[in-house]
């Protein structure tokens, strides 16, 4: 049997979050959700952060503006605040386990992910990371995200799917892909394989080198 941990980055949105939320409680699924800390600095943003997690959904921290990842800025100060910042406003709906994802540039994995600096809050601050291992690009392809996203599903026994509460993306076809996953018998499941978890509260467990900016082996 496949399993499926649905993820869902960038938001909230005002208009597609509330969707989104309405399609997972028609399913019964509980998901977490990756925030970015700029869309909560307005009442609306707080609002839709209330609804997500009175529905039993997770959050996680996104960084603050989602702009230049962590490892193509070195700026000092730069990683700490985006961070520390989105973590504050996420505020009293953090999970004990505070999730961080870094910014993937469309993506991908490599050194780009984190600094130094990144690194050494986390570990300081007990953060797990979250990373993925399904990215069906509903950004840029809102109609043909849905049939990339069951072949990674058929590919692995578990997938982390990235998706999208952002206008574009994945919400129109939504519905149907999860109702297609449930016709395929997959267990959806809340909780993350320890694959996509190389960071667990603040403890290096299985980050590789090369994604950390200049890292040097151990």
């Amino acid at each position: 049997m496949k399993t499926v941990t649905l993820t869902f980055d960038n938001g909230p949105t005002p208009g597609v979050t509330e969707r989104v939320l309405a399609i997972l409680r028609k399913h019964g699924l509980k998901v977490t959700f990756m925030v970015i800390g700029k869309n909560l600095m307005h009442a609306t943003g707080q609002a839709l952060l209330t609804k997500i997690v009175a529905d039993g959904h997770w959050v996680g921290n996104h960084s603050l503006t989602h702009s230049i990842a962590f490892g193509d800025k070195l700026d000092p100060g730069y990683a700490e605040h985006e961070i520390s910042r989105t973590q504050q406003l996420i505020g009293p709906y953090a999970r004990p386990e505070k999730y961080f994802r870094p910014f993937g540039n469309e993506g991908q994995l490599g050194p780009h992910l984190l600094s130094e600096e990144a690194l050494a809050h986390l570990q300081d601050h007990a953060y797990t990371c979250v990373l993925w291992n399904s990215i069906p690009r509903d950004w840029n392809d809102p109609d043909g995200w849905v049939q990339r996203a069951i072949e990674q599903v058929e590919e692995q026994d578990w997938s982390v799917i990235v998706l999208h509460d952002i206008d574009g993306a994945c919400v129109d076809r939504l519905d149907e892909f999860i109702t297609r996953l449930e016709d395929m018998g997959v267990a959806f499941e809340q909780a993350m394989p320890k694959e996509v978890l190389p960071i667990q509260l603040g403890r290096l467990v299985s980050l590789p080198d090369d994604y950390v900016r200049h890292r040097s082996a151990v």
